[in-house]
């Protein structure tokens, strides 16, 4: 004969409530839960998931008829049980009676000769159905926010784990930027080594050959000189008769007139030419290819839909990008602003604008809001809808755009002047040398340059600016 299978409380207990199930429904995924607590459930969510798995299913779903007669037999015998002082949990440690009550006061479940004595004196009491329906509710409630918070860490989670994903890509590309770099200045200066060497062979090759065109000269005459001297000291040694003979002859040998030798003029390699301020002059030369960028665009800071360059320098708007949304970035302004701001003294920068029929550009407040609805202090031109206009939103006020600008032509590049303890912030046509407007201020907070553009696919520039090279 087969053995009686025991259950367990915990066998017919909903997940959610924890209580016996009431009107039990079944998931594709096999889990169980009560009607009410499931829709309750799914009433705060988007997705309708299972509770346990995070399976998606449909909001309609069958009754499980034998998982709700076995409960309601479980609870019939569990009174029986508790009717016959079968459950001996349910009976008090002290005086064996039904726990009936509980204790506002302590937060125990008593009976009633508990509630008489001394202990509970004073105390205020609750049915135990009543009072375990009221808790539950607490902590259903408290259950619900922890709930939340846990939502909120995983969305946390997520977003580092998007960061820390992301950082390895920054760096990664970042490494391979700076190799580019340092490969162009490497084959710069390898390029100057060959080049200046060769100079140096060039050298030696002509003063080279010079002196060897010098001694060449300088062996003939000698070889002229030696064999006149022979020849001269052969005839002093002839007969009287045979000497005077060749008298004539001999005196046109003894007095030879060939010009005295001169001395090469710089023979030597001129070393203070190949050597001298070496390394300066190869920097100096090395400004031709390099530039300098006042204003360097912070790619943290950008907007998804902006795209800034690989060389920090320019900017475009195209689709939508994966980012991870740290503090520094703008999710509702589209903007992406310098990597350095001023507190004080003049700076100036060059802004390319070319085709773009969609642009702003000038300064904003290290406060400004970079979440969310704009909000702080910042001065700007903008082109919009083919017309120019200077623009402002003073600490604590709405933003303002006017006056409207009339320029006699289209600039292709735009110079933004910021002096800071001045308070002055300029505009100006750099091709055209032309004013463009001019904002003052006192200025309180460290600002920084800002771009923002709405045409897609057609960039704003930052241009470098001219190096140059003094000696004091």
């Amino acid at each position: 004969m087969a053995s009686k299978v025991s259950f367990s409380e915990e066998d017919f207990s909903c997940p959610v409530c924890h209580d016996i199930f009431k009107d039990p429904v079944i998931l594709s995924c096999s889990h169980n839960f009560c009607k009410d607590c499931l829709q309750e459930w799914w009433r705060e969510k988007e997705i309708k998931e299972c509770p346990i798995c995070k399976k998606r299913h449909s909001i309609d779903r069958p009754i499980n008829l034998a998982l709700k007669n076995l409960c309601e037999t479980f609870v019939q015998e569990r009174q029986q049980r508790a009717s016959t002082g079968s459950e001996v949990e349910d009976l008090c440690g002290l005086h064996t009676e039904k726990l009936k009550l509980f204790c506002l006061e302590c937060h125990e479940a008593v009976c009633v000769v508990c509630r008489d004595s001394k202990k509970h004196a004073n105390h205020r009491f609750s049915p135990i159905d009543e009072a375990a329906l009221d808790h539950k509710e607490k902590v259903q409630k408290s259950l619900k926010t922890l709930r939340e918070k846990l939502e909120v860490f995983n969305e946390v989670k997520t977003k580092c784990d998007q960061t820390a994903e992301h950082l390895k890509v920054q760096a990664q590309h970042t490494e391979t930027q700076m190799k580019d770099q340092f490969k162009k200045m490497h084959q710069f200066l390898e390029e100057e080594e060959k080049n200046r060497i060769a100079e140096l062979r060039e050298e030696e090759q002509q003063k080279s050959q010079r002196m060897k065109e010098k001694m060449e000269g300088l062996n003939r005459d000698i070889s002229t000189v030696s064999n006149n001297i022979r020849a001269t000291e052969e005839q002093l040694k002839a007969e009287h008769v045979s000497f005077l003979k060749n008298y004539k002859t001999t005196m046109e040998r003894v007095q030879l007139t060939l010009p005295d030798p001169q001395p090469v003029s710089g023979p030597l390699i001129d070393v203070t030419k190949h050597l001298g301020n070496l390394p300066f002059r190869v920097w100096n030369k090395m400004k031709d290819i390099i530039t300098y960028n006042s204003v360097i665009l912070d790619p943290n800071t950008v907007h998804p839909v902006l795209f800034v360059s690989d060389d920090l320098t320019s900017v475009r708007r195209g689709e939508r990008q994966l980012l991870p949304d740290n503090t520094e970035r703008f999710d509702h302004c589209v903007f992406v602003v310098g990597s350095e701001g001023f507190s004080s003294g003049t700076h100036s920068w060059d802004v390319e604008v070319g085709v773009n029929t969609e642009w702003r550009l000038g300064v904003l407040a290290e406060s400004y809001q970079r979440k969310g609805d704009a909000q702080g202090q910042c001065m700007f031109i903008l082109f919009y809808e083919g017309k120019y206009a200077a623009g402002s939103r003073p600490l604590g006020h709405t933003e303002t755009t006017g006056p409207y600008l009339t320029l006699k032509q289209k600039p292709q590049r735009i110079r933004v002047q910021l002096d800071w303890n001045r308070g002055t912030l300029s505009f100006s046509d750099p091709d055209t040398n032309t004013h463009i407007h001019t904002f003052t201020h006192t200025f309180t907070e460290t600002l920084f340059p800002f771009i923002w553009t709405g045409q897609l696919n057609t960039p704003l520039r930052m241009l470098p600016g001219k190096i140059s090279v003094t000696v004091e």
